[in-house]
């Protein structure tokens, strides 16, 4: 719970520091996840499909550049009950502007396990995004990320090796 405070406190540093010149938001969707064994899972390893919310403050380096830090809840991993991961994400996504309705993004991704104890999972996890968004007007968009998970989500202890791959099919209002 430290850490979480922590994280929040961070971020909430960053949206201060950007404050003169950000616009704040909110976006949420449908998310589709699975994990990617190194070796061939014991457990059925169905996707998991569920929703996901998130808030954000989007802070202009320049006219073409933004950093985007968030704060969301995605519930990702596979079907099985047991491969659950609820997640607090904080994604840092760097967007670049392609024309007035496109903007290309990138960047790192923490997140912290939300709920079950001694699960043999660890309860952070990075990984790489990307995205694409779609402006309809100044406030409303719709965007897609893939997210690949660049840490093994089991404690070592285990043996087994997988990684979280998500895809997020959003909708964002920018207040």
């Amino acid at each position: 719970m430290k850490r979480l405070a922590l994280i929040a406190f961070l971020l909430s540093l960053s949206f201060q520091g950007f404050s003169q010149a950000g616009t704040y938001g909110v976006r949420a969707g449908y998310t589709i996840s699975n994990l990617d064994f190194k070796e061939t899972p014991t457990v059925v390893n169905e996707h998991r499909n569920s929703f996901y919310i998130g808030f954000y403050g989007d802070f202009r380096l320049s006219n073409a550049i933004s950093v985007v830090p968030e704060l969301q809840f995605s519930p990702e991993g596979a079907n099985d009950e047991d491969l659950h991961l609820d997640l607090i994400q904080m994604p840092i996504f760097f967007k670049f502007r392609l024309n007035e309705k496109w903007r290309l993004g990138a960047g790192p991704q923490v997140a912290l396990k939300s709920h079950k104890a001694n699960d043999s999972m660890r309860n952070f996890h990075y990984s790489a995004i990307g995205g694409l968004e779609y402006k309809f007007n100044q406030m409303f968009f719709m965007d897609l990320r893939y997210s690949y998970g660049l840490s093994n989500i089991f404690d070592d202890n285990l043996g087994v090796e997988a990684i979280n791959t998500n895809i997020q099919f959003g909708i964002g209002y920018q207040f």
